[in-house]
């Protein structure tokens, strides 16, 4: 897992910050902030998704694409 910014598909910005596991279930999750002001959540919030989810591509509008997509590091 690369560290960096990277752009989810509907266009708002994150950046991975890191890597943590689930404390039950070991399972690998990705730890990144919000690179915008959410109005409920702040800025920067912080969020965790696991490594699997994060990765893996959605169809939008019949188009596999990435969920998030590295942008720069």
């Amino acid at each position: 897992m690369k560290l960096g910014k990277y752009k989810h598909y509907k266009g708002n910005l994150y950046e991975v910050i890191g890597m943590a596991h689930h404390s039950e279930t070991l399972e690998e999750l990705v730890v990144y902030r919000s690179l915008y002001t959410h109005e409920i959540y702040g800025s920067n919030s912080l969020w965790v998704r696991p490594k699997k989810m994060f990765l893996e591509n959605v169809v939008i509008d019949g188009k596999e694409v990435p969920r998030f997509a590295l942008i720069g590091s």
